[in-house]
């Protein structure tokens, strides 16, 4: 394994686990996805070539060992209920809990974008990945990419506006 990738990977690993998170709504799982996408970039570290976009071979092998886990859960079984996911947050002052409630918002907005429209939102806006690379990764043409973000965008707006 090139010294290079293992760099990379490691300041890359905020991001993965971000787009993780958007993928399953879960940090544990996420984390999960992180490690073994890490574990098959290892593994094939010869099948990225010094020159490309590292960031986006990652999101690639992501998303893929997501799908693969998404049908291994078809045949098994959930293992984990995610109704059952709680995080206590304590946090003093009008400010906070205000910011709080906005985020919480614009969350819920996020997570009710069906899973296409996420994850595009996630890779354009928060990962700053052209349309070209966000095409690559989701295996689709650009055109789809740009209708996707045009939909999910026009759908927050409506969300947040309503609310």
């Amino acid at each position: 394994m090139p010294a290079a990738i293992g760099q990379e990977l490691v300041a890359l690993l905020p991001r993965l686990r971000r787009f993780a998170f958007v993928l399953c709504r879960s940090q544990p799982l996420a984390d999960d996805l992180v490690q073994g996408a890490c574990e098959r970039a290892l593994a094939n570290a010869d099948s990225w070539t010094p020159g490309t976009k590292f960031d986006a071979w990652m999101f690639r092998i992501l998303r893929n060992y997501w799908i693969d886990h998404l049908r291994r859960m078809r045949t098994e079984g959930m293992a984990e209920d995610l109704s059952q996911q709680t995080q206590l947050v304590g946090d003093p002052g009008e400010g906070p809990i205000l910011s709080r409630l906005v985020l919480s918002e614009v969350q819920r907005a996020i997570d009710n974008l069906p899973q296409e429209q996420r994850e595009v939102l996630l890779l354009v806006c928060a990962e700053e990945l052209s349309y070209r690379e966000t095409a690559e990764i989701l295996g689709v043409p650009i055109g789809t990419v740009m209708s996707r973000l045009a939909r999910a965008r026009k759908r927050l707006m409506e969300t947040t506006a309503a609310a």
